[in-house]
């Protein structure tokens, strides 16, 4: 449904045009230091302004309503909220009878019978991941040992990111791209055989943001092209450091301590400001769709840090899970002395 995770359990809630969007974090340990003030690199990562990126003008200022004292979080579940603010809901009235091709307007309003929101795509939206984001703040908190980077790459060998960004507004189009994220200073052990495999987790979040269309890690879909030999990664020190990382830092689902790395496939924006064709249902025609409103050239320049949040969420629902803070009565780890 709308959550997930095991101790680590995160919950979206809103709609793109409705008061606000947000999350409710629970399973937090208590004691983690938390204030408002923590959000706003990340969400400023995720914010609008940048060539490519849609006017939609928000502040996404993250109000704490519940789970945090005296600036520290408390065990009880966190209520986090965004407000929206600058919406333009007219814009999608005729999607009802014309759904947008690549959108969900057709599949949500047949899988709740006409009642789904379509305003800005309802809980359809990027604008959902606002929440993922800030929940994945908390969720680097508790990984304080782990080092993110992420870069979003052009999906086009011999264009930049920009060149292909410029062409696309030049073209009332859109553009996909790449985000690869490296995570360093991972434990061994994080991650189960199977079903629960640290790339199995970690799948489960990135396919559940907007747009994403393909995963691989370390290697990926380029070792299916090599041989064993190329493929392994000799192991050269105790510690469990290998000389390459073709694995992506994960081996028999289980992270081995070395970089972790991945790589998604953003598609392009499906709201586009040329001509389209779609099926009209009142009309029972096919006819041409032009969609108004504020929309990104290249998603994937803002999906960026919400990939990150959920990478970031799956690794601390793990690493829970390894180290059993809760049974196991550990002294608290985040809490300066």
């Amino acid at each position: 449904m709308n959550s997930f995770g095991r101790l680590f359990r995160v919950e979206l809630f809103g709609e793109s045009h409705g008061p606000a969007v947000g999350a409710i974090i629970d399973g937090c340990p208590p004691g983690l230091p938390l204030s408002v003030e923590d959000f706003e690199t990340d969400m400023a990562r995720r914010r609008a302004g940048a060539a490519g990126t849609t006017p939609r003008k928000e502040t996404d200022l993250v109000s704490i309503h519940s789970g945090v004292h005296a600036g520290y979080s408390t065990g009880s579940p966190i209520a986090l909220s965004i407000p929206n603010r600058d919406t333009r809901s007219v814009d999608y009235d005729q999607f009802r009878a014309v759904p947008r091709p690549g959108h969900a307007d057709f599949t949500s309003m047949e899988k709740y019978s006409g009642y789904s929101d379509p305003r800005g795509s309802g809980h359809f939206s990027g604008r959902i991941t606002a929440g993922l984001v800030a929940a994945g703040v908390i969720a680097k908190k508790i990984l304080p040992f782990a080092e993110f980077g992420t870069l979003v790459r052009p999906g086009r060998e011999g264009r930049s990111l920009d060149e292909l960004v410029a062409e696309a507004v030049a073209r009332d189009d859109s553009v996909g791209a790449i985000v690869e994220i490296r995570v360093r200073g991972l434990p061994v052990g994080l991650g189960e055989p199977f079903f629960d495999a640290c790339e199995s987790v970690l799948a489960h979040l990135l396919f559940a943001v907007p747009a994403v269309r393909a995963l691989e890690f370390g290697d990926g879909f380029a070792a299916a092209g090599m041989f064993g030999s190329e493929h392994n990664d000799p192991i050269v020190d105790a510690s469990g450091r290998t000389d390459k990382n073709g694995a992506g830092g994960i081996n028999g689902g289980i992270s081995n301590g070395n970089e972790l790395l991945l790589r998604v496939a953003v598609k392009p924006a499906s709201s586009i400001a040329r001509a389209q064709y779609s099926y009209d249902f009142n009309k029972e025609t096919m006819t041409e769709l032009i969609i108004e409103g504020r929309h990104d050239a290249c998603i994937a320049l803002r999906s960026a840090v919400v990939l990150e949040a959920a990478t970031a969420i799956g690794l601390a629902d793990l690493y829970l899970i390894d180290r059993g803070l809760y049974t196991r009565g550990n002294k608290n780890p985040w809490r300066q002395a």
